[in-house]
């Protein structure tokens, strides 16, 4: 469902529970209206009863004397409706729309309005206010699957939009839910979806329809027995994809996860109203595309199992935090549309953290340590003990306290834990719990020049926090343990993990490190810069993040390595936006050649045409019709004399005469229209623009890789799949210097392939191409943020709007999935 939006303005927008921006995202029209041209009328108190609570509550406490409706077509969302809500209403066949009548002689007519009275008198109407305006919105869009043509699209639409929703408001049965399946199961359109549902071509709505089918079948089976067919709803047809990737639709007990959609997998030990999950980013950049993996998953399984999740900022290196990342990183979440109870910071429990670090001084269970790091570093790998690893709880305390303090002497010092030295795992040797630091913190100043690791903190806050399940990327594996081990030591509750697979993308760069060399070095714009695989970086480029989501579910939970092409991410968003973005034409500043028609029109006319002719929500464009026209350089130089074209938006026109230069470039061009000649003979249909003073300057920006490698690369991709660990470090001896042990093969592989000697060698020297045209009139119009289709060169997005006619419009080419962006 598509709105028109504000640009100064946040506005969520229904789709997967996004949350949008407008500078960022595609900007159309409103959601097809109630099918009559003229607005539903409410008789009596029905103002009241819209309007005003004093007037609602007299209606509720009025009984309903009678429903009657024609024969021929009983209002079944509202009869279902209020079977649903237990309400027993007598009914009556009549010659006009459907009414409710009360007992004092009010009345109410129409059928949405009757379904909003019964949505309000049986709790149908959303949790909260913003969820009740959703279901007004929902229920404007409703009426299109009575419009034969319209009817499988409309199909497709909520089919996506309910890929991760049980419901489609909320997170209960809503009007909504009881309009969208009664359009479904009714008589116009019954037979239809029976045939739709048993293919696997709707499967979340089939998933959908199935589980309310069920759920409330008792109802339902009684009111379609009655009003549509003998036979009722019968059996729910099962829809589940080919690969089982996505999302589940299998129906099972209420109150079980099962109940839900899932991934593949379920997570241990949970409890449908009891899990609580944290999204736990570094403030030291932007978010980017492996993150929103995490983000998305953690939100995913807090819907599924009906719990919480919190955002928790991880703000333990000073020297890498800042303000600007947390602000930034709390924008994308929010672009990404994640729901969270609270925000918290790893910073709020450093007093916490401190007194739990004295602790394990006083039980033995830690010590301070001044050996050099690379020594330690060694020590670890070959498992021989510190020198300090036998000193006193009291020298340990007083070095503690120098390291408080920041002193000369403590900055030379680490406070590690007492593990096990000779376990095969090296995670567990003796890890580092506490550094020095004196750089301010970015939330707490200079309060403390001591700073917990991530490691050691994040089980303890994990455990604070009540959280029951941590996310965490599959490459850390082997330090699993070591998070049990530290829960273990400070005596807290034991924390699930659960592993998912990291989201690698070729081509590109995920080192928050290697991304802010970008920015520093002015190699980009920004963290936003088009060519950044960042959150705001895809969707200033045109994705909308109803793509990555999408996206991201058909990856599943699995663990498997995820490589994946950006390709397919494109297509996906293509297929979301070509159905509603406008329609627009451009040509070539570069060469552009006119074409003159002898019999064209000796004053310019103007046509209102659609701007999209299958989606009339894009709304509308006045195209100017002159004798003279511009057309493409690129066109121009296929044409044949005396040849047959088709001019799009126009007609079939033949050209007589053909001009070139010296070097063979056609230059001007000649003919007449041939209006009554028919566009499937013509082998050329050709855009066009006016030749008029009303066109607008525009800089067309298409976009390539930052870097050429293709990374990793397959060899090294097989090795890491499977774990030839011998191979690789036969391959690539810098990787047998690594502690593998002590991170993990996998994060050990993935640091690799960010700091690789070769990164400066593999940059792409030329990423981002500008070409300049013309465009119609009507885009004098865009928005920021808006999405069009120039047609024949492709999808764009407006990131520079019209502001005066020498500062041209700026469009970014967004990808197809198919190839670059060849403007022509």
């Amino acid at each position: 469902m598509c709105f028109k939006m504000d640009p100064t303005d946040d506005i969520k927008m229904i789709g997967k529970y996004i949350r949008l921006k407008t500078a960022s995202r595609l900007i159309v029209a409103s959601p097809p209206s109630h099918p009559s041209s003229n607005p539903p009328r409410h008789h009596q108190l029905s103002t009241a009863a819209s309007t005003r609570p004093a007037g609602f509550v007299q209606v509720m406490t009025m009984e309903i004397k009678v429903l009657s409706f024609p024969a021929d077509s009983p209002p079944l969302l509202v009869i279902a409706a209020a079977k649903l809500a237990g309400i027993t209403i007598p009914t009556e066949t009549s010659g006009s729309a459907p009414t409710f009548s009360f007992s004092n002689g009010s009345k109410l007519q129409g059928t949405y309005v009757l379904l909003r009275y019964i949505g309000r008198v049986g709790n149908f109407y959303g949790q909260n206010a913003y969820e009740a305006g959703e279901i007004d919105e929902w229920l404007d869009y409703t009426p299109v699957f009575s419009s034969g043509s319209e009817f499988e699209n409309a199909c497709t639409y909520v089919d996506k939009y309910l890929e991760r929703r049980t419901f489609v408001v909320g997170h209960s049965l809503s009007i909504v839910d009881i309009a969208i399946w009664s359009a479904l199961a009714g008589k116009g359109t019954g037979q239809r979806w029976d045939s739709l549902r048993k293919s696997k071509k709707y499967q979340n709505l089939v998933r959908w329809f199935n589980s309310l089918s069920a759920e409330y079948s008792d109802s339902l089976d009684e009111v379609t027995a009655t009003y549509v067919s003998n036979r009722g709803l019968g059996k729910p047809t099962a829809a589940k994809s080919k690969e089982q990737q996505g999302v589940k639709g299998d129906v099972s007990e209420k109150g079980k996860a099962g109940s839900r959609p899932s991934f593949e997998v379920d997570l241990p030990d949970a409890e449908i109203g009891k899990v609580r999950l944290r999204f736990a980013p570094e403030p030291s950049g932007y978010l980017h595309i492996g993150h929103s993996k995490a983000a998305l998953l953690n939100q995913y399984f807090a819907q599924r199992y009906q719990g919480q999740l919190i955002v928790r900022f991880d703000d333990t290196n000073p020297a890498k935090e800042s303000n600007e990342f947390v602000d930034n990183l709390l924008k994308d979440i929010e672009t990404l549309g994640i729901k969270y109870e609270t925000v918290t910071y790893t910073s709020d429990y450093f007093p916490d953290l401190m007194e739990m670090a004295e602790n394990l001084i006083r039980q033995g269970k830690a010590y301070v340590d001044d050996t050099p790091r690379e020594q330690m570093q060694k020590e670890r790998m070959d498992g021989i003990e510190s020198k300090c690893r036998n000193n006193s709880i009291e020298e340990n305390m007083k070095l503690w306290k120098e390291m408080i303090a920041g002193s000369e002497r403590g900055l030379e010092c680490c406070l590690r834990g007492k593990l096990d030295m000779q376990d095969p795992n090296k995670s567990l040797r003796d890890p580092v719990y506490y550094r020095c630091n004196p750089i301010p913190h970015h939330r707490i100043g200079s309060k403390y020049k001591v700073y917990p690791t991530y490691d050691f903190a994040c089980p303890f806050v994990d455990a604070k926090e009540g959280i029951t399940h941590a996310l965490r990327s599959s490459e850390y594996h082997d330090r699993n343990a070591q998070y049990y081990r530290i829960q273990e030591d400070l005596g807290v509750r034991k924390v699930h993990i659960y592993e998912f697979s990291r989201l690698n993308m070729v081509y590109t760069l995920l080192s928050k490190r290697k991304l802010l060399w970008f920015v520093q070095n002015g190699k980009v714009d920004g963290w936003d810069d088009p060519r950044f695989p960042t959150v705001q970086g895809i969707v200033r480029r045109g994705l909308l993040v109803e793509a990555l989501i999408q996206f991201i579910l058909e990856q599943g939970a699995s663990k498997n390595l995820n490589l994946m092409e950006w390709d397919k991410l494109w297509t996906i968003n293509k297929k979301i936006i070509d159905p509603v973005c406008p329609r627009h034409t451009a040509v070539i500043e570069d060469r552009r050649v006119l074409l003159t028609l002898t019999d064209g029109p000796d004053k310019p006319f103007v046509r209102i045409i659609p701007r999209h002719k299958k989606y009339e929500g894009a709304g509308e464009k006045a195209t100017t019709y002159t004798k003279r026209i511009w057309i493409d350089h690129a066109d121009a130089q296929l044409i044949s004399a005396n040849e047959e074209i088709t001019l799009m938006d126009w007609g079939n026109a033949i050209v007589k005469e053909i001009s070139r230069d010296q070097d063979g470039n056609v230059t001007q061009l000649s003919g007449f229209l041939h209006l009554e000649g028919s566009v499937k003979t013509t082998k050329l249909k050709l855009t066009w623009l006016p030749e008029t003073n009303e066109l607008v300057n525009l800089t067309l920006v298409g976009f390539d890789y930052l870097i050429t490698k293709k990374k990793p690369s397959d060899l090294f991709l097989y090795f890491y799949i499977n774990f030839n660990i011998e191979a690789i470090n036969l391959k690539w001896p810098k990787f047998s210097s690594r502690d593998t042990s002590m991170y993990g093969y996998g994060a050990c592989i993935l640091e690799l392939l960010e700091e690789g000697e070769d990164f400066l060698d593999v940059l792409n020297p030329c990423t981002r191409f500008e070409t300049a045209a013309i465009g119609d009139s009507n885009m004098r119009n865009l928005k920021r943020g808006e999405i069009l289709q120039l047609e024949r060169k492709g999808y764009f997005r407006c990131d520079v709007p019209f502001t005066r006619s020498s500062k041209p419009v700026v469009l970014f080419a967004i990808p197809d999935g198919r190839q670059q962006a060849v403007f022509k």
